[in-house]
């Protein structure tokens, strides 16, 4: 009996020395650790989405700029009206003036006067003599000169109520507008002979001279005014 109580006495002194073996050592650690701060990595992200370009630059490869509507397109909208023969299409809508007619694709020419009621009426009538589909719009320029290209009489005067359209022209095609003024011999006007009539076609600066032969022109005095109509599809004859 005396050896069985010696033994567990052993016993109980070995657990009580390995656990405050364990604390000591618990309490060593927990004084000693380091803990550490969170990790940065420095770079870039991606691009959501697609690809990224091969510079590396975030940018997406296929990138575009640019519009969906075409400007300087010379195609006609629906509902406008076709002249037949070598007469060009109207349209109401307004025109790029990288489509206008220049005077140098253009040539004119005064048609056969259509008097009435002691009026004189004359077609000034402009040919596309280029190579390409061009625009007219609006009122050409006017002016009568004598042999030496001094104008004669003032400018002529704008006829209103006219519908202001944008007449297309192929190559070949026509517009014109109506040139009148009342008979000298009838208003009283004083008068003189032009030898040319300059036509400046609309937003242009140099005319074209087509040579006069129809008499005398109103210079000044009773109903001594021209007048002029807007451009139409045609050679008004």
């Amino acid at each position: 009996m005396a050896n069985t109580s010696q033994s567990l006495r052993r016993a109980a002194l070995l657990v009580s020395a390995i656990a405050v073996l364990g604390l000591t050592t618990t309490a060593c650690d927990s004084g000693s650790g380091t803990v550490s701060s969170p990790q940065t990595q420095s770079g870039t992200a991606a691009p959501a989405g697609g690809d990224a370009s091969a510079d590396g630059s975030g940018t997406p490869a296929s990138t575009s700029s640019g519009s969906d509507t075409a400007t300087g397109s010379n195609s006609t909208s629906s509902g406008s009206s076709t002249s037949s023969g070598s007469g060009g299409t109207s349209t109401n809508s307004g025109t790029a003036s990288s489509t206008r007619c220049h005077t140098s694709e253009l040539k004119a020419k005064v048609g056969t006067n259509d008097p009435g009621a002691g009026q004189e009426n004359f077609p000034i009538v402009l040919t596309n003599s280029s190579g390409r589909t061009c625009t007219v719009r609006g009122y050409p320029g006017a002016a009568f000169l004598n042999a030496s290209g001094t104008q004669l009489g003032d400018d002529p005067q704008r006829e209103s109520g006219s519908t202001v359209t944008t007449v297309t022209l192929k190559p070949g095609q026509s517009a014109w507008a109506g040139l009148s003024f009342s008979n000298p011999e009838v208003s009283g006007a004083k008068t003189a002979i032009a030898s040319w009539l300059a036509v400046t076609p609309p937003d242009e600066q140099d005319s074209l001279h087509v040579k006069w032969t129809a008499g005398a022109v109103p210079l000044s005095g009773n109903s001594s005014s021209v007048r002029l109509t807007v451009l139409s599809a045609g050679t008004g004859s």
